[in-house]
């Protein structure tokens, strides 16, 4: 800036630095792009306080070839901004980079550190140059530089220069930070819609079934081709990998989509009442049977019926089922007439039923009677690029449903993607639900997940076991343990480490019927 003579006004340097944080806070409320703000902002730094060649200096995040350079200025031209890349501890800048602490330069001729590189000596005014460096932090890290030039000789304390310098540097830091926090938002989103878009483009979104991997599309193809027939489908697969899901695809592929589509736990209906539940009763058939009541498969007529959890049926009742199913005819609790019946059936179990019959805990019969068209159901291990698009869709669901608005970061993303699942996706539901009632705070990061998760810091390969337990084979749904794989030593282990009998068995990939008939066999006696 040129020296004022006597017969200019002085300066009024307060006023000139209200007037440039004025317009900087004007311009942070139209944009919180650095692009915008600091550029305008090294502008007024030498048309309002005479602080010239203005430039931000930031560090690369890669650390390439060089630590850092110059990213935004102002007075510089563009082969200046380009020649403008420093090393740590190199020349001034470089100093400042390493150190975090500002430095200044009073003449620029007269120290051999300055190494005019982006300006040359000829490019400067004759006058004694100063040159003025603060750091540039963001959450206490250095991030880069805010540098200027300055003639020595002019009326405004060097002082001053500093202090609104370093109002201005604060300034800079903050709107990297935004920058950087709004990038890293949008990153994310952009990401979930992605999945989203192709979690809707799948052709399985139309059953409510989220995933595009092979195993997948494979066991669907499966469904789609024996859906028009009535045989009888067999669906094997974990606990939790959505075979209900997959029975009422089959119900809407088939001719029946507009009948009925009736679902049976066989394991929650207690012995007494499954021949009740299942083919209905007469008036006065027992004691409370105050009318007729037709039975489930009648309820299905012309439909669908599922038989959940087939293989937990005891022996004493598979024997009514298979001749209901061989002979497609049932009759009521307390009555004597037939009724015909025209009901596709669909059973499903996550228990290797071959085995169980072999082992003369499930009739071979019925077996063979009900493995027609078997469907191995994919378990979540096997599927990981399948998960992005599920967490996205349980998020959106669980946002839903309890008037929330929760994203997961995309490091949460992929730690959840490199879990197990040993409860595959009911457990991941669960646990997406936990996050999005749970949560502080809209965006969940690592840290919040490790808060509200305890298996967040533990990530096992897939196909290991955490409790020393036989891990689930990816061949079958679960492996089959002989009556005596398990002494009475490991059986009590079982149950001191977990409490109580299911999740003991569940440990030693057990079911709760088969730990129990261990359990018996050995002789040991607990309460459940």
């Amino acid at each position: 800036m040129p020296p004022r003579t006597a017969h200019q006004t002085p300066i009024d340097w307060h006023r000139q630095e209200l007037l440039l944080l004025r317009e900087v806070v004007k311009l942070v409320g139209k944009s919180l792009s650095p692009d915008v703000v600091v550029r305008e902002m090294l502008h007024l730094m030498s048309e309002l306080l005479g602080l010239n060649r203005g430039r931000l200096i930031l560090l690369h995040p890669d650390a390439g070839p060089h630590a850092a350079s110059i990213r935004y200025a102002y007075g510089l031209t563009g082969e200046q901004v380009r020649q403008g890349h420093y090393m740590l501890n190199e020349g001034i800048t470089g100093k400042v980079l390493a150190t975090g602490r500002p430095l200044i330069v009073q003449d620029v001729d007269a120290e051999p550190a300055f190494l005019f590189r982006a300006v040359s000596r000829a490019e400067l005014p004759p006058d004694t140059v100063s040159f003025l460096a603060l750091p540039v932090l963001v959450s206490g890290q250095i991030r880069g530089v805010l540098a200027c030039h300055r003639i020595r000789n002019r009326q405004r304390h060097l002082n001053d220069d500093l202090s609104i310098l370093s109002v201005l540097a604060t300034l800079c830091g903050q709107m990297l930070q935004l920058d950087e926090m709004v990038r890293e938002k949008t990153e994310t989103l952009e990401a979930q819609n992605a999945l989203l878009t192709q979690a809707l483009d799948s052709q399985t979104t139309r059953f409510g079934i989220i995933g595009h991997s092979p195993v997948l599309l494979r066991a669907l193809g499966e469904l789609e081709r024996v859906a028009p027939s009535n045989a009888t489908v067999l669906l094997l697969g974990e606990s939790g990998t959505g075979k209900e899901l997959f029975a009422r695809a089959l119900h809407l592929l088939s001719p029946r989509r507009e009948a009925p589509f009736v679902r049976v736990n066989c394991a929650a209906i207690p012995d007494t009442l499954f021949e009740s539940e299942l083919f209905g009763h007469e008036k006065g058939a027992f004691t409370g049977a105050q009318s007729a009541r037709p039975g489930l498969f009648e309820q299905a007529q012309g439909g669908t019926i599922f038989l959940d959890e087939i293989g937990e049926l005891p022996l004493s009742l598979q024997s009514k089922l298979l001749r209901a199913l061989q002979e497609n005819m049932i009759t009521r609790l307390g009555g004597k007439r037939e009724i015909a019946l025209d009901v596709r059936v669909v059973a499903a179990t996550n228990i290797e039923l071959g085995s169980e019959a072999a082992a003369g805990r499930f009739r071979q019969d019925l077996y063979y009677r009900l493995n027609v068209i078997p469907i191995r159901m994919p378990p979540l291990r096997e599927r990981p690029d399948d998960i992005p698009p599920l967490i996205l869709h349980l998020l959106n669901r669980a946002n839903q449903s309890h008037q929330r608005n929760v994203f997961l970061d995309t490091a949460v993303m992929e730690r959840l993607q490199r879990h197990v699942w040993p409860g595959n996706i009911r457990e991941l539901g669960n646990l997406i639900e936990r996050l999005v009632l749970l949560a502080q705070e809209p965006r969940v990061d690592l840290k919040s997940l490790s808060a509200l998760w305890p298996d967040a810091a533990d990530a096992p390969p897939a196909g290991s076991s955490r409790s020393g337990a036989p891990s689930t084979p990816a061949g079958f749904v679960r492996s089959h343990h002989a009556a005596d794989a398990f002494d009475a030593s490991m059986l009590t282990e079982a149950l001191k480490a977990h409490g109580n009998q299911s999740r003991a068995a569940q440990s030693l990939g057990l079911t709760l019927r088969q730990f129990s008939y261990r359990l018996k066999k050995l002789g040991i006696r607990t309460s459940r």
